[in-house]
């Protein structure tokens, strides 16, 4: 397990999440990749600290403000290097890390507890706005 290219580095963005899918003994787990301001490259479980039923990415990338992450449902906000909540409900609680590496301009999973399963949302899975409903932020 582990050492399987997840995506070229330029395919995170910035203002966003990567998100993509992993398997730990056969369950399947998401994950995001999120691009840090010196161009490496995070990974975290995707879900909140605060309520894990909660993603961080439904679908669509998520919300990044500045050197943050944010739970669309909390506005909780969580450093993209380190995944320490720094505001909201579950301040001083870390994000779960996936280990990933950045070679030759591509990301690669480097964590030895999963396999690399998809980039992406499953081509039959819609957006999940699911675990939005009453979000607090308006971006």
């Amino acid at each position: 397990m582990g050492a399987e290219r997840i995506a070229a580095v330029d395919e995170v963005p910035a203002d966003g999440s990567l998100l993509y899918t992993v398997s730990d003994d056969g369950e399947e787990r998401e994950a995001i990749l999120l691009q840090l301001s010196d161009g490496s490259v995070s990974s975290f479980l995707n879900y909140c600290m605060h309520w894990t039923d909660v993603k961080l990415d439904t679908g669509d990338g998520a919300p990044v403000r500045g050197d943050d992450v944010v739970c669309r449902k909390h506005a909780a906000t969580f450093e993209k290097d380190s995944g320490v909540c720094t505001h909201g409900p579950c301040e001083g609680a870390q994000l779960d890390p996936v280990s990933v590496a950045v070679r030759s301009g591509d990301v690669y999973l480097d964590d030895t507890d999963y396999e690399f399963v998809r980039a992406g949302v499953e081509d039959d899975d819609p957006v999940d706005r699911s675990t939005s409903p009453g979000e607090r932020l308006g971006f």
